[in-house]
């Protein structure tokens, strides 16, 4: 007490090497946790955006075309092409649909050939009372206002996706790192991997706004997120690993 009083602070961090068994199977199950809610995202983005450009799987030109948006066609088309095409039970279906997108858009046709699929495959997420902030099908009106040209992802939606990310992320990314600090390593590479994530997390939310005036920026969307996954996951396997197997001075 008389040494802390005094403002001198021993030179002496906690590793892993002294923590107990319990503390370590907590961090590793949250870790892993992390790790395997991570992968599930990347795989929810995939279909998110993956096909957008027409083609099969996910590409730099789907990420543009999901914040720029194309403007040779509608929202609806877009989504088509995009993230609601698995949804639907066959080809035909989407056939019907854009047919109806290029033959006026008509109360009537929607009514007798379009609201059907829609009811039946889409609803259950594009609805208020599904809660997912999706654009609802549940109305002719509704599904007007996605039959105009393809803009992108409004600000308003950048908006809100990016208090929840900034809120969430930004958690997982504090908790992460305060069990990655427990390595034993080179104070200014720990201090350099706990650092990366935010700053990409940031250049990645702010590029999608850049995105929707310079398509182009999408590069730095792709780039800027996969910085963020890679150091999360030199975080997990490190901390896995040093927890586990590795060895060290207590003293370093």
């Amino acid at each position: 007490m008389f040494l802390f009083s005094e403002g001198i602070v021993p030179n002496k961090y906690r590793r892993f090497s002294e923590t107990s068994v319990s503390e370590r199977l907590l961090d590793s199950m949250f870790l892993a946790t992390i790790g395997l809610a991570y992968l599930f995202a990347l795989v929810h983005m995939y279909y998110s955006h993956q096909g957008r450009d027409g083609e099969t799987g996910l590409s730099v030109k789907d990420v543009e075309i999901a914040y720029y948006g194309q403007s040779q066609k509608t929202r609806l088309g877009a989504a088509l092409d995009g993230a609601m095409a698995d949804n639907l039970e066959s080809p035909e279906q989407k056939k019907i649909i854009e047919n109806w997108l290029k033959t006026g858009k008509t109360q009537e046709g929607f009514n007798q050939h379009v609201a059907p699929i829609l009811n039946n495959n889409c609803i259950a997420c594009h609805s208020a009372e599904s809660g997912m902030g999706l654009p609802p099908l549940t109305s002719f009106k509704a599904v007007q206002e996605l039959t105009h040209t393809d803009s992108g992802a409004s600000v308003q939606s950048l908006v809100r996706v990016s208090h929840i990310h900034m809120f969430g992320i930004a958690f997982i990314l504090f908790f992460v790192g305060r069990i990655f600090i427990l390595c034993e390593m080179k104070p200014w590479l720990k201090r350099a991997v706990v650092v990366i994530p935010f700053v990409a997390m940031l250049i990645d939310i702010f590029s999608w706004y850049i995105t929707k005036i310079i398509p182009g920026f999408s590069y730095v969307v792709v780039l800027s997120g996969a910085l963020m996954g890679i150091s999360l996951a030199v975080q997990i396997i490190t901390s896995l690993y040093q927890m586990w197997f590795f060895k060290g001075d207590k003293n370093a």
